[in-house]
């Protein structure tokens, strides 16, 4: 079997998985699971800038707050339907992907770190600043009569299930496409060696400005999933954690491979949750746990098993 036919069938079978855990799972994980698809788009966002195209961001908490506000602003103040709700988030995430990464791709290394760092405050204070409208730390809970789309109640438990699968899915087999084509193995050649893909002829500028661009619409395209199948927009999403819990799960699930994200978010979330139950310390437990695992899984869990047993995997 060729690995083109290998890794199709991969991107084919993990979205059936996950619809098949469906009908296995308690609700209590499902409910989980319906969370961590919505964050996976996220991870998978991200993982296009810094796993595929080597660039480091701290400031991807804007992207998904302005997915996330987008939407969210629309419903709460104008009244707006979910669907172009959701194109208006999508929108949002765009432009400010654009201009921020229009600007930040002016400096290059640990000032590209900083200065993406800087947008995201900025975006974070924006957001407290206009508390008349977005209500702070406060946030505000977009009613559950709103969330109605198409006919579908975005609150029930098998309808969210189902929008959050679609959307990872969708997402997933897109990546998974993208990352072979020509447009893809620019950005891993520009991680790979920068200079050198300059001197072979790539605008690198510019790919790198499609890389964030992307990048920052896929994180949009979580927050606003986010507020719509949660119904909740809060400035604690526009936070610095925000920012760095993504390049957590990338790094866990293995930067670099499709299916890194998703595994990396799973990972996380179960421990954190699983910490939590035995001691009020989780987050040192956790801690502990992460740093044991990066030490011995620099790669990430996707990462080692691409490297000891399926080199195939992308």
């Amino acid at each position: 079997m060729t690995v083109q036919r290998k890794s199709a069938l991969l991107h084919l079978g993990v979205p059936l998985l996950l619809a098949a855990l469906f009908f296995v799972l308690p609700a209590y994980h499902m409910g989980n699971l319906s969370r961590i698809m919505v964050l996976a788009v996220y991870a998978m966002g991200y993982n296009l800038l810094f796993g595929y195209t080597g660039l480091l961001s701290l400031g991807h908490a804007l992207f998904f707050a302005a997915g996330m506000y987008g939407l969210g602003l629309a419903m709460h103040l104008g009244g707006v339907s979910p669907a172009p709700a959701f194109l208006a988030g999508l929108a949002s995430a765009l432009v400010i992907a654009g201009v921020t990464g229009f600007l930040a791709l002016r400096t290059t290394g640990v000032a590209f770190m900083i200065v993406t760092l800087m947008f995201a405050q900025a975006g974070y204070l924006t957001v407290l600043y206009f508390g008349t409208y977005t209500r702070g730390d406060e946030g505000f809970v977009i009613p559950q009569a709103a969330r109605n789309l198409l006919g579908l109640d975005l609150t029930a438990d098998s309808i969210r299930y189902f929008t959050a699968l679609l959307l990872f899915s969708v997402i997933f087999l897109w990546l998974g496409w993208l990352v072979n084509t020509p447009l893809g193995r620019a950005f891993v050649a520009i991680r790979e060696n920068e200079e050198r893909a300059r001197m072979l002829g790539y605008d690198v500028q510019r790919i790198k400005w499609y890389a964030v661009t992307l990048s920052g619409l896929l994180s949009g395209a979580s927050g606003a999933a986010y507020a719509l199948l949660f119904g909740y927009a809060g400035a604690t999403f526009a936070s610095v954690q925000y920012s760095i819990l993504p390049l957590l799960w990338v790094l866990l699930g293995g930067s670099g491979t499709t299916i890194g994200p998703l595994v990396g978010t799973i990972f996380m979330f179960y421990l954190i949750d699983y910490a939590s139950s035995i001691t009020s310390a989780y987050m040192l437990a956790a801690g502990v746990i992460l740093v044991l695992l990066t030490m011995f899984a620099p790669g990430g869990l996707a990462g080692e098993l691409r490297r000891r047993a399926v080199p195939w995997l992308p």
